[in-house]
């Protein structure tokens, strides 16, 4: 079981330093707030998220 435990947690802190690298701060940010949505059950909050992830992944390809 504690092994289970340290492997989610290296898989979930690699996930976000990934994201972190790629897509900056505004990435880190919209990460955060999907996972708080999603783990206080408000869908304001994760909509929100949501948008800020979006619009840190699409936003380098909409520059020309």
């Amino acid at each position: 079981m504690p092994a289970l435990l340290l492997l989610s947690a290296v898989v979930v802190i690699g996930f976000e330093r990934f994201v972190e690298w790629r897509y900056g701060a505004p990435g880190s940010i919209g990460l955060l707030l999907l996972c708080i949505g999603a783990k206080a059950k408000s869908p304001a909050c994760a909509s929100v998220g949501a948008t800020v992830l979006t619009l840190a992944v699409i936003a380098p390809a909409a520059m020309p």
